[in-house]
């Protein structure tokens, strides 16, 4: 490859590892009617056999390693387990096509790779697929895609005539680039876990978010469902919090245009707290806040775990009367998002991490929902 042809490395090039050394073994010469000898040493007596070690470095054993998308996280979580992060070289050919290389020797270990599919969502999903095949190529032994924010969800039935379902698609490239298992975050919709043919643990951010509003302890606090495919993850977080559920009932008119119709519940002079897995554009989330103070709710908090935050976002959350946001960093926030004071970030580097140590050590995850 011509050094000219590549552009800006996105991920930090180191230099290749130098090979390993092995000692030189005899060469044998045989011949199918001659029968072979035992080796001997200069004294004529037989050659002690050598063996291997049955010694194994774990760091060898278990790797993890990351794409462009959230570099910041796979060292967090890379920290929080106490294994280096992978190195790699990651380029792209100056019309943007992905260069991707292994720097480290994988040969039967147990790889993680993190990535999120979040934006620019097309690019970091060919990375991951890149990534998938040279893991595959390089003999690894299990490689568990770690998909903190799952692009391509909200596409999960025909709801139209003629429309594609993307997040079965998505599972299958990845089934088909090579990855043996899949640790996501939150889906959109539970049942996508049944479009994979491989085995997927799916997680939820609310551990870290329910703590959280445990210790802000909000008086007469209310759960809220923004819409009604959100209501089983609604009432899963109001019986942690101890607290009644309200739901909204919204109908949407077009991709990123919704419409609140009316609030199924008792908000009046009540905090409130809307619980959602994706804010996007936020426009469901400001007409949300919106309609629930319309109904007399006294403040209104809102938590997501994937904070996309796409076009409008940001100016609509810092100019609507919500109090507080909180997301967390499953996607890294925008730099405007971060300079709004109403928007929180929490890390699931610990939950993430302990789900990677019990598949690696092949203990039960579902401990960690309690």
């Amino acid at each position: 490859m011509n050094n000219n042809d590549t552009t800006a490395v996105l991920s930090p090039i180191s230099e290749p590892a130098v090979a390993e050394t092995t000692e030189a073994q005899p060469v044998q010469t045989s011949v199918a009617t001659q029968t072979a000898k035992p080796a001997t040493d200069k004294a004529g007596k037989p050659a002690p056999e050598k063996k291997r070690s049955g010694r194994l470095s774990d760091a060898k054993r278990f790797k993890i390693f990351c794409g462009s998308a959230n570099r910041a996280l796979s060292e967090e979580v890379c920290k929080f387990v106490g294994v280096p992060l992978g190195e790699t070289k990651m380029q792209r050919f100056s019309d943007g096509e992905v260069y991707f290389q292994l720097l480290e020797n994988v040969r039967g270990a147990d790889v993680f790779v993190i990535q999120p599919t979040s934006f620019p969502v097309d690019q970091h999903l060919v990375e991951l697929l890149i990534m998938i095949d040279a893991l595959k190529r390089a003999s690894a032994g299990r490689i568990t895609v770690v998909i903190p924010y799952y692009g391509y969800a909200r596409q999960d039935r025909k709801d139209r005539p003629r429309v594609a379902i993307s997040s079965k698609l998505v599972a299958d490239l990845l089934t088909t680039a090579g990855a043996n298992r899949a640790l996501l975050v939150d889906l959109h919709a539970a049942q996508i876990q049944g479009f994979f043919n491989i085995p997927v643990d799916h997680l939820f951010a609310s551990p870290v978010l329910v703590g959280h509003f445990r210790e802000m302890k909000l008086p007469n606090l209310t759960v809220v469902s923004p819409d009604a495919g959100g209501v089983e993850r609604a009432r899963f977080f109001a019986k942690k919090m101890e607290a009644p559920l309200a739901i909204v009932d919204k109908r949407r008119e077009d991709i990123n245009v919704s419409e609140v119709m009316h609030v199924i519940g008792d908000v009046k002079g009540r905090t409130c707290l809307i619980l959602d897995d994706i804010i996007d554009t936020a426009g469901t989330l400001v007409k949300t806040v919106d309609a629930l103070i319309a109904q007399g709710a006294l403040e209104v908090y809102a938590c997501a775990s994937h904070p996309v935050l796409s076009g409008p976002a940001v100016e609509r959350i810092a100019a609507s009367p919500l109090k507080q946001l909180v997301v967390t960093n499953t996607i890294p926030l925008q730099e405007a998002a971060k300079k709004v004071d109403k928007i929180k970030v929490l890390s699931i580097a610990g939950l993430l991490g302990r789900a990677i140590e019990s598949i690696h050590m092949e203990t039960s995850v579902s401990t960690l929902f309690n």
